[in-house]
């Protein structure tokens, strides 16, 4: 089997599973999605989803944001882990948003990860998943899965998402994420994993990590 019949099996295995995954974090726009995102770093999206009811009922938008104090975002977001750094970037970026582009979220990499606390994998989320342009984020799970399948040497995340990017189509990279966060959560947990009994991990898991 050639290294792209195995990424096109996987792909229907996915596909079969998880035929029209959601966006899991819950939001309204692209300032509430990038709040929610920002806030998922080493956290799950359950928790994520169950804090920012409280916060966006305070403050949806950069304009009510900024009228918070760092400590007030703070006390809010603290199920999420990493309060005291989210909190300043929440407030950061709501006020670079107001002053350098009118209280909207920029729909570039380079503006995006240029805000505070904003990283890579949080503007990729972003761009695809709101402005529906080709990336692919990959997190800690997407790089354990990846590597796991042999679709990536582990070395780093970096070097997952390069890996992802040439072997899957462009025009699936939006899903694929999505579904691979989905498929890891039913199938492939990182803990208590039965990697015979998974659909993917059955027919393609790496031997070297086979009991």
């Amino acid at each position: 089997m050639t290294k792209a019949e195995k990424v096109a099996d996987i792909l229907a295995i996915l596909e079969h599973h998880f035929p029209n995954p959601e966006i899991p974090l819950h939001h309204k726009d692209a300032y509430t999605l990038l709040v929610s995102v920002l806030l998922s770093a080493q956290c799950t999206d359950e928790r994520v989803n169950k804090t920012t009811p409280a916060l966006f009922k305070q403050a949806d938008n950069p304009y009510d944001m900024v009228k918070m104090s760092v400590e007030e975002i703070r006390e809010i977001i603290k199920p999420c882990g990493l309060s005291p750094m989210k909190s300043k970037g929440i407030h950061g970026l709501s006020q670079i948003l107001i002053d350098q582009y009118d209280g909207e979220v920029p729909g570039t990499f380079e503006a995006l990860e240029a805000l505070p606390a904003v990283g890579h994998k949080t503007a990729s989320v972003v761009m695809t998943q709101w402005f529906g342009l080709p990336a692919f984020p990959v997190d800690t799970h997407i790089h354990r899965l990846a590597y796991r399948w042999g679709l990536t040497n582990g070395k780093s995340v970096e070097q997952t998402e390069h890996d992802l990017k040439r072997l899957i189509p462009q025009e699936k990279w939006n899903k694929a994420h999505l579904q691979i966060i989905y498929f890891g959560r039913k199938f492939c947990p990182a803990r208590g994993h039965r990697w015979t009994e998974c659909p993917i991990c059955s027919k393609y898991m790496r031997k070297d990590l086979r009991d």
